[in-house]
């Protein structure tokens, strides 16, 4: 596991700095504190840093084949490195290392491009071929690991983190303005834009491939079929093929020269994850919990009794309020971007205590999106079914008088109005954006952007562009409704996770790892049907099975939290007014983006308990925090904390 950087000057004459490497790799270090390599040839520069996971003593990078005429810089893991060594051997290429970078090196060699197909794991890589002067990067096929790029007609900048990019010295952080919609409804950006004008990311599963004279091809090598689910057989097969895969994924991602754990949640996901890597290593495992001080949020318990039933060397982290808003603009700027969820927080203290006792840690991410086990899946699909009796029998001029009478009667408190916003009298079922992605995801939707932007800032970025990504997404697939879900949550909301739980435990200087996204286990799981997988509400119906002699019961089937924070909470008395007054200083304001009676209208809305304005509040917040700590340089460790730290103790 690494971070990566590299430089690619156009022009005839250019060369790249091999001072601004340094700089670059160095303001990612967290990501490898163990080691640092640099490789320049004239207009091309590769660097990294190194956590030092495979091959410690020998894996030093940048590694190259055996005549020097190809140089990598990797960052990730690849699973099945030993079974592609000996073919490569067999096929008289000569290694020096045990590292899977260097096997990566070789398939290059082999294959072009292609390489890329007989990889299983995650990785962003870098590969400089002296010989035809062309530089070849590439990102794993479901978005595991981070890659960013900025082109211009003078040079192309790559790193695993925008601040490496940033570092190279001639570029200032300018904000993507056209992005604010976007981010108001999901909180994150699901194309290739960043929340820098000019810096894109590299979408999973392609290649770039660009020579001297500055021309890139960008290329999908893979992506995710899910137009016809399996041919339906009974739900055994699907149970044993399932357990055999996972096992298998759990099995190839304990490779490793330095110890392993288990961030363990007490979910099903985590604690499946956990009691099969118990059983394949047949010895106690290390286990990281978090939970919070307010113990009606905290899910340690549940980790507890999984910890007991296989018999784990377990270690907890309480988080105080006052620990989760001293370390936010910190972490901001570990991720570059805006937390989406108040559970990056968290998890970066889980991480934080990981590296006390291990290198490595398996999650159970991806689960969710891949065995339909959020509960708005199965509430979708009955949703829409009612949605389409509904219309059929009730006029429009009525359907859209009882959709503003639940927006707006003074007869609903907030709890009652939250749950008839997500059912099918309040919802669109004309609008698919409205319907499903304001439904689950959006904390402004397009009509509550209209009222919040100022007047100026709607006409540059208008408001109906915030879905254009994502219904991009779901335009594209195909199949049954379930497997098109499955498909656009996958290649938008799971990439933005797999970023948080990357930065975030890079920011602790720790790799996870997420065996539920072996794409061979990934491609099986989305195709499984419906009727097999999702029973009432109730999705993961195949993972439950297919782990029911590992785990208790009471784990198994308890009702899903999905990793809950006090921030709703938090957001109460002293706290709320500190952070209405930041949001409404004049600083704030004059970015021009909001309006100030609708911001001072959400805080009212929220203090008198009319509505749930929590989600909504959190997003300005680390909108502004991320625009003074990313792109004003205000030290993250003072950003906004003497009036924050007054109010937590009040």
């Amino acid at each position: 596991m690494c971070g990566i950087a590299g430089i690619l000057e156009f022009g005839r004459d250019a060369r790249a700095s091999a001072g601004a490497l340094r700089e670059m790799c160095r303001v990612i270090t967290h990501r490898g504190p163990d080691d640092e390599g640099f490789y320049t040839d004239g207009a091309a520069g590769i660097g990294m840093r190194r956590l030092s996971i495979v091959d410690v003593a020998g894996g030093h990078q940048p590694i190259s084949n055996e005549d020097g005429t190809l140089w990598i810089v990797f960052n990730g893991e690849i699973y099945n490195h030993l079974a592609l060594r000996e073919q490569l051997i067999a096929r008289g290429h000569r290694y020096v290392t045990h590292s899977d970078t260097e096997t990566v090196v070789h398939l290059y060699e082999e294959y072009g491009a292609d390489c890329v197909q007989h990889l299983r794991g995650m990785f962003a890589l870098a590969i400089w071929n002296r010989n035809t002067k062309t530089l070849f990067i590439a990102r794993d096929r479901l978005g595991i690991k981070p890659l960013y790029y900025k082109l211009t007609p003078e040079r192309l900048l790559f790193g695993s983190e925008i601040k490496a990019l940033l570092a190279h010295g001639g570029i200032r952080p300018e904000f993507n303005r056209a992005a604010l919609p976007e981010f108001l409804a999901f909180g994150y950006l699901s194309g290739e834009e960043s929340f820098y004008a000019g810096i894109s990311k590299l979408l999973p599963g392609h290649t770039m491939t660009i020579g001297p004279e500055g021309k890139a091809a960008i290329r999908q090598y893979w992506d995710l079929d899910v137009s016809t689910p399996h041919e339906s057989r009974n739900e055994s097969y699907y149970v044993q093929s399932y357990r055999e895969l996972l096992e298998g994924a759990v099995n190839s991602h304990l490779m490793s020269d330095v110890p392993l754990g288990v961030f363990l949640s007490g979910g099903v996901d985590s604690s499946a994850v956990a009691a099969l890597m118990t059983k394949i290593r047949r010895e106690p495992v290390e286990t990281f919990s978090v939970g919070y001080t307010e113990q009606t949020y905290s899910e340690l318990p549940f980790a507890r009794t999984v910890s007991d039933h296989i018999k784990s060397r377990h270690h907890e982290v309480f988080v105080s309020e006052q620990d989760f808003f001293a370390a936010l603009p910190h972490l901001i700027w570990h991720e570059d971007e805006p937390i989406v969820w108040p559970s990056s927080v968290s998890l970066y203290f889980v991480a934080r205590l990981a590296r006390e006792r291990v290198t490595v840690v398996l999650t159970g991410e991806g689960a969710d999106e891949t065995l339909a086990g959020y509960t708005r899946y199965a509430f979708t699909l009955k949703n829409a079914a009612m949605d389409r009796a509904y219309r059929s029998v009730v006029p429009g001029i009525l359907r859209r008088g009882l959709r503003n009478r639940v927006a707006t009667s003074s007869l609903l408190g907030a709890t009652l109005r939250r749950k008839l916003e997500h059912t099918f009298l309040a919802k669109d079922g004309t609008s698919w954006a409205s319907f499903y992605f304001d439904n689950f995801f959006s904390a402004f939707g397009e009509a509550e952007q209209c009222g919040l932007l100022t007047r100026e800032f709607a006409r540059e970025a208008a408001p109906s562009t915030a879905y254009k990504n994502v219904l991009d997404y779901w335009n594209h697939s195909s199949g049954e409704m379930l497997q098109r879900l499955l498909y656009t949550d996958i290649k938008t909301y799971l990439v933005e996770l797999l970023m948080k739980q990357d930065n975030m435990s890079m920011a602790a200087s720790i790799e996870s790892r997420v065996p539920f996204l072996d794409h061979v286990l990934v491609e099986f799981a989305t195709r499984i049907p419906r009727e097999v997988q999702i029973q009432g509400l109730a999705g993961k119906r195949i993972l439950k099975k297919a782990v029911g002699d590992l785990l208790p019961h009471s784990i198994l089937y308890r009702p899903k939290l999905g990793f809950p924070t006090p921030w709703s909470g938090w957001l109460a008395g002293s706290r709320l007014e500190t952070i209405r007054e930041m949001l409404l200083e004049p600083r704030s304001l004059n970015r021009g983006y909001f309006r100030r009676e609708a911001i001072e209208q959400l805080f009212n809305e929220h203090r008198a308990k009319h509505r749930d304005n929590y989600d909504r509040i959190w997003r300005l917040l680390n909108l502004e925090l991320w625009h003074r700590v990313c792109l004003e340089g205000e030290a993250h460790g003072e950003v906004g904390m003497p009036a924050m730290k007054m109010a937590s103790t009040g």
